[in-house]
């Protein structure tokens, strides 16, 4: 299985998810992460506020910072790659760049070949 790990900006709290006026796409992203761990994938998730020696400990990372400054993070990494910049993936994009292929209607994953969910009567 994959590893991803993902760079925050500074922000107040670890998830982003704290005080007033949350930004609802660091909400979303958030449970596809948690939902990518329930899948079994291993996430790793560190704010530049909290952690910076994360950062600085990372060579790909610094470089990014080094270039373009903050505002390409977030950074989101793939087994020490590089997948995206300056975005907050969506649930399929994390599931595709974990390599766990999409999900279905009803929430569970499906092959590539199968329909909204596989025929089973879920979405009934």
């Amino acid at each position: 299985m994959k590893t991803i790990e993902v760079y925050d900006p500074p922000m107040c709290c670890s998830t982003g998810v704290c005080g007033t006026g949350v930004d609802p796409k660091i909400v979303q992203f958030a449970g596809d992460l948690s939902w990518l761990k329930q899948q079994g994938v291993s996430v790793e998730r560190f704010n530049l506020a909290q952690q910076p020696a994360a950062f600085a400990g990372n060579a790909a990372v610094r470089e990014v910072l080094v270039s373009r400054g903050n505002d390409a993070l977030p950074l989101v990494l793939v087994d020490g790659l590089i997948a995206t910049s300056s975005i907050y993936p969506t649930r399929d994009q994390l599931a595709a760049l974990a390599g766990i292929g999409e999900t279905g209607c009803c929430g569970e994953l499906k092959e590539e070949s199968e329909g909204c969910c596989g025929g089973s009567s879920c979405c009934s």
